[in-house]
């Protein structure tokens, strides 16, 4: 896979790998590892909220009155 920057994004890589004292490469991953767990975390949450919200919709809508 080849991964294309802007100069833009390829500088502020560049400072943050040199600010942690890692590789644009190390920093990249992580960052792409980072994105997809927040990505999977987030759609885990949204099916458990689509099969347990309407199990307790007449007790929240109790406790909103």
């Amino acid at each position: 896979m080849t991964l294309r920057l802007t100069e833009d994004e390829t500088q502020a890589l560049r400072e943050r790998a040199t600010a942690e004292g890692r590789s644009m490469q190390d920093v990249a991953r992580q960052a792409v590892r980072d994105y997809v767990e927040r990505h999977d975390r987030r759609a885990r949450l949204d099916e458990v909220l689509a099969t347990e919200l309407p199990r307790y919709r007449d007790a929240l809508d109790r406790l909103g009155q």
